[in-house]
């Protein structure tokens, strides 16, 4: 398999502000690979330089092996893109814009575009100003995907879908990575990108602080934990476990943050008669704190 994005030294600032600086990555062909990053981080600007839609102020990038300033033309040929916020023409409907993009993309079949606008839900008759964000959302995936790119990037696809969209959506991602296609998506939400992605990559404040498989990532991940017993249990046990931190007792109640092993936690509960146990993954925002340090932001996506 080839490389087929290719960053080297990417940088792109705003006067005063900062977009992205020297971010260099490289993606392989066939892979989901996630861009991940809180708001402001610099995944959008990183994107908007990919397709050209701005010029980098140093450094250059690939796409195909093609240069994405002088060949921007070829590169978006055969991309799929969703921008993180787009308009389309309010007066057509979803199939009226299929249409036309199915002309501009040389494309006579519509029938993967159909088959994509049922399962996604996306309701075709009617015109865009009718329609809700998370509806536009859908016929913008649509129009990304319906051609069949070798390339598809998405920039915070899932916005705006409500979870049983955003279930169907992370399947066809699957589907894509099966026929072979590459996948370059933003998101700040790590859920998703555990589930679908290979590898991430990972930005704040404009700097790619990181690239991993993307079980290193979640391995590297602590949770919150509340256990509520029938009665008061001795908080001190609980206290002592190996890579416990922020623990609070009240009552029946204990609360903490565990880094440690699960399983001891759990068989030490199972002394006592438990009446909830609560197990929540932190905010991506809270991994960045931990393992990146600091909280800046910028003004970009």
């Amino acid at each position: 398999m080839g490389v087929v994005i290719k960053t080297e030294n990417l940088t792109k600032t705003y006067g005063r502000s900062r977009g992205i600086r020297d971010v260099g990555l490289s993606v392989e062909e066939g892979e989901v690979f996630g861009f991940l990053g809180p708001n402001g981080a610099g995944k959008t600007t990183t994107i908007r330089v990919l397709l050209d839609f701005l010029h980098p102020t140093s450094g250059r990038a690939e796409v195909f092996g093609l240069d994405t300033v002088k060949d921007s033309v070829r590169i978006r040929a055969n991309v799929g893109n969703l921008p993180g916020e787009f308009a389309l023409e309010d007066r057509l409907t979803g199939e009226q814009l299929l249409r036309f993009f199915a002309r501009l993309r040389g494309v006579k079949d519509l029938g993967y575009a159909y088959e994509l606008a049922e399962r996604l839900g996306a309701d075709l008759s009617r015109p865009m100003r009718r329609l809700s964000r998370g509806n536009k959302q859908k016929i913008g995936l649509v129009q990304a995907m319906f051609h069949r790119p070798p390339l598809l990037i998405l920039d915070e696809p899932t916005g705006g879908l409500d979870p049983l969209v955003q279930e169907e959506f992370l399947k066809i991602v699957r589907e894509l990575r099966g026929e072979g296609r590459t996948v370059f998506f933003s998101s700040h939400v790590l859920s998703e990108v555990e589930r679908v992605c290979d590898r991430v990559g990972i930005i704040r404040d404009g700097e790619l602080v990181d690239v991993e498989p993307t079980d290193a990532l979640i391995n590297k991940s602590f949770r919150h934990v509340r256990l509520v017993f029938d009665e008061p249990v001795d908080p001190r046990p609980f206290r002592a476990l190996e890579g416990v931190r922020s623990f609070r007792a009240e009552g029946p109640e204990l609360s903490f943050t565990l880094y440690g092993d699960l399983d001891r936690m759990v068989k030490l509960a199972a002394r006592h008669t438990l009446v909830n146990m609560e197990y929540e993954r932190p905010s991506l925002e809270e991994i960045f704190l931990t393992y990146y340090g600091g909280s800046g932001r910028n003004n970009d996506g």
